[in-house]
């Protein structure tokens, strides 16, 4: 991707703050500078789109929800991309389902990518992240046949 320099000044404080961030996301400023002012423009330009850090790093995720973007996207899947069904699921507005979407379709490349690293984990990886999880496995005969 070709890159252009821009230069514009910050109060003290705010460059304080952005040191700070940039040592929490392993970056130097320039780059988290860069980051930060992406994700605003984004959410500036997609409805109900916030920026959250995670176990796997930062994410787009829908506004008021514990939900990343691509979570949304992965249970559309499921549903053959019907916004009602999928609003339904989630008890959400169907306006929040269809932001979701509207996302995706502007930054497939990320939403593919992030639900491709989520097929990748298994309980080990899990439990290397979330120390406290529990594999849970039901007894053999649990299951309802059909």
């Amino acid at each position: 991707m070709a890159t252009a320099v821009v230069s514009f000044r910050v109060s003290e404080e705010q460059a304080k703050r952005l040191q700070r961030k940039a040592r929490q996301l392993g970056r130097s400023p320039s780059e988290t500078g860069a980051i930060l002012l992406d994700e605003g423009l984004r959410r500036d330009e997609f409805a109900f789109i916030d920026f959250r850090d995670s176990a796997v790093g930062r994410q787009a995720c829908i506004q008021g929800t514990r939900l990343a973007v691509w979570q949304v996207v992965s249970l559309a899947r499921s549903y053959s991309g019907d916004v009602k069904k999928i609003a339904d699921h989630l008890e959400w507005p169907s306006v929040k389902v269809q932001a979701a979407l509207n996302y995706a379709a502007a930054f497939p490349e990320e939403i593919e990518s992030a639900i491709g690293d989520s097929h990748s984990y298994d309980f080990a990886k899990i439990s290397r992240i979330l120390p406290q999880a529990e594999e849970f496995v039901l007894p053999s005969g649990s299951r309802k046949k059909k």
